[in-house]
């Protein structure tokens, strides 16, 4: 038996359109908070940049608006900013909005043909890099949506190995020096682990396998409880099954038969 559930979420629609509007404004440049830029995928295969999409009528409203706005309002938040601009595009003028509209259109046929030819440079070699690093942007952002719902919901931590718990006693026993890099002690306590006789090891592979134990019994309880309450997504894929029915064990008097 597989489980399956629908996910949903949701945000309240003022919050949520606000943000949605806040998010694009370091692209514009208008946003009140300073923004470190990164480079683009092209620009991480050794490409130049490619052509920057336009801004629309809404986001040239805002960033010829905003000077005017914060220099009235200099403490006034990048959200209540947005809300107060929002407000006021919405109340434009209609030909304020056409002669913004036009400029939009002219900058986008300039961006199209630009965009055009920036594509007709790249090899298919260069196509394939850039469309793995999006793919692997896009894994890297679900892994760590994942860690932190995981975490959100409380799920038990796996306890540390026995090395692991040998390291945490070597810094209470043996501490770092205060001339010596932590690469350098680390090193030194590992090669520490590898002399000790299998009696000393022992004692902390015992405490590890006894929380292992206990791990093993909570997270099948909390993973039971992720199921119910329809959180399939941080439940182990292998748990989402059912293992199969074992097969009847024929007697001897149906082997005879």
């Amino acid at each position: 038996m597989i489980f399956s559930t629908t996910m949903l979420s949701s945000r309240g629609s003022l919050f949520g359109s606000l943000m949605g509007k806040v998010r694009p404004l370091a692209a514009a440049g208008i946003s009140n908070s300073p923004v470190t830029q990164s480079k683009t995928l092209e620009e991480q295969v050794g490409l130049p940049p490619r052509p920057k999409k336009p801004l629309t009528p809404y986001f040239r409203f805002m960033r010829d608006q905003r000077p005017k706005l914060i220099a009235a309002n200099p403490k006034l938040s990048t959200i209540d900013a947005v809300r107060q601009l929002s407000k006021s595009w919405s109340e434009a003028d209609v030909k304020l909005k056409e002669r913004l509209q036009t400029e939009y259109k002219k900058d986008q046929q300039i961006y199209l043909e630009q965009r055009t030819k920036y594509d007709a440079t790249l090899t298919d070699e260069q196509r394939a890099e850039i469309k793995q690093l999006k793919q692997d942007i896009v894994e890297a952002k679900e892994r760590r949506q994942l860690r932190k719902r995981v975490k959100e919901l409380g799920r038990p931590k796996k306890p540390a190995s026995a090395f692991l718990r040998f390291i945490a006693s070597e810094r209470t026993n043996t501490p770092q020096g205060a001339q010596q890099t932590y690469r350098d002690w680390h090193q030194k306590t590992t090669a520490k682990w590898t002399r000790i006789s299998d009696s000393e090891k022992e004692v902390y592979m015992q405490e590890s396998r006894k929380e292992l134990e206990m791990y093993r019994k909570a997270i099948s309880v909390w993973e039971e409880k992720m199921i119910r309450l329809g959180h399939i997504d941080v439940v182990r894929h292998g748990n989402l099954i059912d293992p199969p029915e074992p097969k009847p064990r024929k007697t001897q008097a149906a082997k005879e038969k």
